[in-house]
């Protein structure tokens, strides 16, 4: 079993939510959901916190049916693996030859960082950890992070990725990601006398205001988004 089909079974195990399990080991909701969904894959250093929080070892976590495949193969006689390798090699050629796949697309990575929040705030980049992810475009951009929270729906979807361009305010009513005491967000902003307020795009969110004397900062400005695209294996 691969490790987001482990991930869901032990999760749904235990009772608990995928909010539950983020919190426990210190990612975002959206991030942690990237692993179950198979987009991602967890480092070494959360495999542990893992293992810990579902009560298992970390082989039985990590194990895959491409590890048990080989341990098999091994383990047959040379008659049979040269069989197996036969079999494969046409499998192989079968799916190059398929409609399905004749056309594979060309994905760029991203290296996508935590708690940048578009709800109520989260630290900035707070342990500096990020996700490699894929889509099928190329963006020009200085930095992404998970969009995390509702408030800026349906603009940009709790879960997705925000693409950030290191700059200053440009214009009233762009949406940039900003830094004010000691909190981060996504939202539209506009430059008023004495301060930066703060627009959700969701209209169950007031307004934030932000005073100039409280040294509101703009991160930069989000220039796109996306949905991660799961990388062919």
């Amino acid at each position: 079993m691969s490790i987001d089909k482990k991930l869901i079974q032990l999760r749904q195990t235990k009772g608990l939510s995928q909010g539950d399990v983020a919190r426990h080991i210190g990612v975002s909701r959206p991030a942690y959901g990237f692993w179950e969904k198979g987009t991602t894959k967890p480092k070494a250093d959360k495999l542990h916190k893992l293992a810990q929080l579902f009560d298992v070892t970390l082989a039985e976590l990590t194990e895959d049916k491409k590890s048990e495949l080989i341990s098999i193969y091994d383990n047959l006689t040379t008659t049979r693996q040269e069989n197996v390798l036969s079999y494969t090699k046409t499998q192989q050629e079968e799916q190059l030859q398929h409609s399905d796949t004749q056309q594979l697309r060309d994905l760029f990575h991203y290296h996508v960082y935590e708690k940048l929040s578009a709800g109520s705030g989260f630290g900035y980049f707070d342990d500096g950890s990020y996700d490699t992810v894929y889509f099928d475009k190329a963006y020009d951009y200085d930095f992404a992070s998970w969009v995390f929270g509702d408030s800026m729906e349906p603009e940009f979807e709790n879960g997705s990725v925000a693409l950030i361009r290191d700059t200053t305010f440009d214009y009233d009513g762009a949406v940039y990601a900003i830094e004010w005491d000691g909190q981060t967000y996504i939202k539209h902003v506009y430059k008023e006398a004495t301060g930066l307020r703060l627009v959700s795009a969701n209209p169950k969110y007031k307004d934030k205001f932000a005073p100039f004397d409280e040294s509101p900062r703009i991160i930069g400005k989000i220039i796109g988004n996306f949905t991660p695209i799961e990388k062919e294996r």
